[in-house]
């Protein structure tokens, strides 16, 4: 009974981020370098009705230290008329954390 409950907890955590939406948050350094000009991408054509298809545009997003691109990419949304929120800097308590896009 107890390893039941602990193989269903550790299932459970470790399956978090995936519900969470992706959401990553990390602190803001004291220097920060800036933001590179998004790169140009070019989109393919939609894999189905854009009722339930989105085009998330490539974006740099901040990860452990650095910029990283994410390229553009087509995307079933979770929900109807979901839609997506780019990564960026928020306020949080005494500080600035960095929010990956998300769904809302």
């Amino acid at each position: 009974m107890k390893n039941s409950i602990l193989t269903k907890s550790i299932l459970l955590a470790a399956s978090l981020p995936l519900l969470a939406g992706c959401v990553v948050y990390e602190r803001q350094p004291a220097v920060v370098v800036a933001q590179p000009a998004p790169q140009v991408e070019a989109q393919p054509v939609a894999p189905g009705p854009l009722t339930v298809w989105l085009w998330v545009p490539g974006a740099y997003e901040w990860r452990r230290g650095g910029w990283v691109w994410i390229p553009g990419r087509w995307a079933r949304r979770p929900h109807p008329g979901a839609v997506w929120i780019g990564g960026g800097w928020v306020v949080r308590g005494h500080g600035r954390v960095w929010v990956g896009g998300h769904w809302q």
